[in-house]
């Protein structure tokens, strides 16, 4: 049996329904995603080659210096690192921290605790990529959340 949905007999052009999304809104500087990377840059060689298309790997000089919706990646994160970042950026920033392989459950937990979204062990490029595709599906995700809950609390 052959369906189709949303089928209209009238030649009505496609255009733009909706121009305030998330994705368009004045405080988001770029629709490409970017991770703000910070500690030694040999802990994350070879993340850019892992991330798809589109995505940028940068180094800010200072937590203040972070964008808005940027993925903040701590290499060798310690809790006092996550801590601090946690206090200065904004709750809609995504913090990765970056942890050795063989890192004891305590400091896992303690990034976690502090205000990690994720904690990653080891840092191979293409593990490390993937969970910061996740974080920023997850992130995405939140804005569509608030831009659902927001129409609802306006409809009142």
């Amino acid at each position: 049996m052959l369906v189709q949905l949303n089928r209209h007999q009238d030649r009505r052009p496609v255009t733009a329904s909706a121009t305030d999304l998330p994705l368009n809104s004045a405080t988001t500087r770029s629709t490409s995603p970017v991770v703000a990377v910070f500690g030694h840059p040999g802990r994350v060689a070879g993340l850019a080659a892992r991330l798809p298309h589109g995505w940028d790997v940068r180094r800010p000089s200072s937590l203040d210096d972070v964008r808005p919706d940027e993925i903040v990646l701590l290499a060798q994160a310690s809790v006092v690192e996550v801590t601090t970042a946690r206090a200065v950026l904004p709750r809609r920033t995504r913090i990765v921290a970056l942890v050795d392989v063989d890192a004891p459950a305590e400091l896992v937990a303690g990034v976690l605790t502090a205000g990690a979204d994720v904690c990653v062990r080891g840092g191979q490029p293409a593990i490390l990529a993937s969970h910061l595709v996740a974080c920023r599906r997850r992130q995405l995700a939140d804005r569509w959340a608030h831009l659902q809950n927001a129409a609802a609390h306006t409809g009142d």
